[in-house]
């Protein structure tokens, strides 16, 4: 099925913008981890030599973050250039409204401002108002936990407000998420096809590592969570196609699903890693980088596309088993994993490829965070960010890619749950808890990689520099730096912006 692209096709022409407008490709994996990318990390037992090529063709950061450890915290930061921990912590769930607010600028909504034509294809995990389109007298499937709503509890008929098209997108294509109800595809605000039974993971095919982590809920009965790579990438080639010839500049946000759970690489990648089913669905989300950049090139798009590269946080807590059986640790050379505020949680891949700006092949370990894409983008269109409602904590990286600055910012701060932040400021990092795991501390990896015991002080304070595996806590030797971090942390969170800009 092709875009349906009349209407964008209008737009375009309706208001042509400069040429030098930078068309904008976002690819964003879904619990990757720091050490899984063989550029990041040449012990890998990962091939991605798609992802390698764009390292060597633009710019690899290797101090690069994402907000926070989880999926949706990390993608709002991203799309508004404010720290999620301003408005909330935790996950959209399923049938969960989105956590953007009216007023809120977000990055697709300013670059329709400079005539940009914009689409997300893939996971969305940001919400819709699914009261809208619930019957009045819909009744849930089970009691507590297993509590659902069932296929007839809605009218799959009517428009989904408040997703992807309501904040700034002019076309979307995805499953929302792959293990969340309804298991069926959306286009734009409304499902392909209604669901018509429940969710039942018997009539898809085996699972190849870990386990289906579904939530019940209404599905389409011959519904193949296998197929969601494959379709979505195919969208992202079809969207590229039909942008060939058009005369505005496109943004397009694309999602990956993987390698987040369920780990289903298809049976084409089987054995294409060293390590295991979840390598082979890392080596499948690179290949379908692949496909996606060869659309670029062969649609004559990639001398005008700036391509970043990132996860939205580290990977998922079977990297503690894979590292056993495979020795490959996904988070390599951090600690921690998915959730967690040590490094491994939130220090993610980040790359960027921006013809006649980034240098090919140049390496930069300036700290960096997703939350400056908005800043920067807006220097690159020309485009004023207002004072309020609008990335207050985006630093223009610009001048950073231009290898004009070596650094830009020098204090982020990490959080996933409420009351448990870890803020970096230049080489130094607090841990403000006792440690840094909410994902469950692992012993014996913690004995094979030599950490010591528990020390059960009340703060962890590490200099990156020297202890990049945050092994060494300083925090007793160090009692002014905890002061003065802890200040600072204070200090952020209250005024309630970071971003330079808004410092005057």
């Amino acid at each position: 099925m092709r875009f349906a692209f009349s209407f964008l096709f209008f737009f375009a022409i309706s208001n042509p913008v400069s040429a030098d407008s930078p068309n904008i490709l976002i690819l964003y994996a879904d619990d990757l981890g720091f050490g899984d990318l063989g550029c990041y990390n040449p012990d890998s037992k990962i091939p991605t030599p798609n992802l390698d090529k764009l390292a060597a063709e633009g710019m690899r950061f290797t101090d690069g973050h994402s907000s926070s450890g989880i999926c949706t915290p990390s993608r709002y930061a991203l799309l508004t250039g404010r720290h999620h921990w301003r408005d909330f912590h935790g996950i959209v769930n399923a049938f969960g409204d989105s956590p953007f607010k009216p007023e809120r600028l977000t990055l697709p909504e300013m670059l329709k401002k400079k005539g940009y034509t914009t689409a997300a294809i893939g996971k969305w995990h940001l919400g819709w108002n699914w009261d809208a389109i619930r019957k009045p007298d819909a009744k849930p499937i089970g009691e507590g936990r297993r509590k659902a709503w069932g296929p007839e509890a809605f009218d799959w008929s009517k428009s989904i407000p408040n997703g992807p098209l309501d904040h700034g997108f002019d076309y979307y294509f995805g499953d929302t998420v792959i293990n969340f109800p309804p298991y069926c595809w959306i286009e734009n605000d409304k499902v392909v096809r209604a669901p018509d039974t429940m969710m039942d993971t018997a009539k898809w095919k085996e699972i190849k590592e870990g386990n289906w982590e579904c939530r019940p809920g209404p599905m389409i009965s011959d519904w193949d969570p296998y197929e969601n790579i494959p379709t979505t990438t195919q969208k992202a080639v079809e969207f590229l196609q039909d942008r060939k010839d058009a005369e505005s500049p496109f943004f397009l946000y694309f999602a990956f699903p993987s390698p987040h759970a369920p780990i289903i690489p298809n049976d084409e990648f089987d054995g294409k890693s060293g390590a295991g089913p979840y390598g082979d669905f890392v080596y499948e989300t690179d290949h379908a980088c692949g496909r996606i950049l060869r659309a670029l090139e062969e649609n004559g798009l990639a001398e005008n596309t700036v391509v970043v590269f990132s996860a939205d946080n580290g990977p998922e807590k079977y990297a503690y088993a894979r590292d056993e059986k495979f020795d490959h640790w996904s988070a390599h050379p951090l600690r921690g994993l998915k959730r967690d505020i040590y490094e491994g949680g939130h220090h993610v891949p980040f790359i960027v490829k921006w013809p006649e700006v980034t240098e090919a092949g140049k390496t930069s370990g300036a700290l960096v965070s997703q939350i400056d894409l908005m800043a920067t983008f807006a220097a690159a269109i020309d485009f004023e960010l207002p004072d309020k409602n609008a990335a207050e904590d985006s630093h223009n990286l610009l001048p950073l890619l231009k290898g004009e600055v070596d650094s830009v910012r020098s204090t982020h701060i990490h959080n996933t749950r409420e009351n448990s932040y870890a803020i970096r400021h230049g080489d130094w990092v607090l841990v403000d808890a006792k440690n840094g795991y909410l994902s469950g501390r692992n012993a014996a990896w913690e004995k094979k990689r030599d950490y010591p015991v528990d020390d059960k002080l009340p703060v962890e304070l590490y200099n990156l520099k020297t202890d990049i595996g945050q092994k060494n806590n300083l925090a007793a030797k160090n009692p002014e730096k905890v002061a003065e971090l802890k200040d600072l942390l204070k200090k952020i969170r209250e005024q309630g912006f970071s971003a330079p800009r808004l410092k005057n």
